[in-house]
């Protein structure tokens, strides 16, 4: 089968140029697992970073977002059967999606929004994921609830931030301020349906107290924790929340004492990655959006298509990301 791989590290400067187009056997289901004939794919921050860090002697196939269809299924498997049309992100341990075929296990798969096409569905898994899990497992809002509560999402023109601005807006009360920079992104954010948007190039507290935001309850830090680290503390109000998806070199939670700020971290492969209990809950909640994708309440956050999937295109989308102005996601589409 085709595949496109990183095959080798580079001593000093960027490795996208060994991301390149190789052939794989095609794997067999067993256990738990759905082989997948991939139609569509995202490229996500996550497929840079282990890009970038990879260093060993066997080519790796990146990509943990894909839409496809299922052609077998292991001898353990409930969910799926052969010719369902699914969605996911997979695993991080595992071979990625940037392959014609897939072993991804059932209980982080889910049968795709009908409503969209593959590369509108594929730019959605892994984000969905990410957004609903911050949302409602690590800052602990409610459906339906936290009315008179103040969400900050910091980088919300992005992938996730996309995604999370609209499960926020559409599945609770919350006031919903969302961060972005350029015109184009600002523009991306309030169609996501933010209440409010302000530009975190400027000092945040300085923007909050523009549009009258004395403090704010909840903070997503999506992007550049460390360097806005201080004007968070500062714009959370007593016993508030923050959870962050980035990588910061160091974080001191000393400061958020004052305050009882509480600190989480959301990481999606968590539960794939240990194989948790409750690691099916993400079945449960991708076919939740795709139920809330089908009935119109939220929608792709498809920012540009690549073409095919292939090495050339796939070089592309990770220098996009990397200048970290992608609006929406990047998605390819077919062999």
């Amino acid at each position: 089968m085709k595949a496109i791989a990183i095959t080798r590290t580079a001593p000093e400067g960027s490795n996208i140029e060994f991301l390149q187009d190789i052939d794989l056997p095609v794997p067999v289901a067993a256990g738990h697992d759905l082989l997948v004939e991939v139609k569509a794919i995202s490229v996500n921050p996550v497929d840079t970073k282990v890009r970038a860090g990879f260093n060993a002697e066997t080519p790796r196939v990146l990509g943990w977002d894909a839409t496809g269809v299922v052609k077998s299924v292991g001898e353990a498997v409930t969910l799926f059967a052969p010719g369902d049309e699914v969605w996911y992100a997979g695993a991080l341990g595992r071979p990625g999606s940037n392959s014609e075929f897939q072993l991804v296990d059932e209980r982080i798969v889910a049968l795709k929004p009908k409503t969209l096409d593959n590369a509108a569905a594929a730019a959605l898994p892994l984000t969905s994921i990410t957004a609903w899990e911050m949302l409602f497992d690590r800052l602990g809002v409610e459906e339906g609830g936290n009315e008179g509560d103040t969400l900050l999402i910091v980088g919300a023109a992005g992938g996730v931030g996309s995604i999370l601005t609209q499960l926020a807006r559409k599945l609770t009360r919350l006031t919903v301020i969302g961060t972005a920079s350029r015109p184009e992104s600002q523009k991306w954010v309030r169609e996501a349906g933010a209440h409010y948007v302000i530009d975190h190039s400027k000092p945040l507290t300085e923007e909050l107290a523009r549009i009258g935001i004395n403090a704010v309850t909840h903070v997503a830090s999506l992007t550049h924790t460390d360097k806005h680290y201080p004007q968070l503390i500062e714009a959370l109000a007593p016993q508030g929340k923050l959870a962050l998806i980035d990588d910061p070199a160091t974080l001191d939670a000393r400061p958020l004492k004052t305050k009882s700020i509480s600190l989480h971290w959301e990481f999606m492969f968590t539960r794939s990655m240990f194989e948790t209990d409750d690691m099916l809950a993400q079945h449960q909640l991708l076919t939740r959006v795709a139920q809330l994708i089908d009935a119109k309440v939220i929608h792709t956050t498809l920012g540009e298509h690549y073409g095919a999937i292939n090495a050339a295109n796939i070089q592309k989308a990770h220098a996009q990301l990397e200048t970290g102005r992608s609006v929406g996601k990047i998605v390819l589409e077919g062999f």
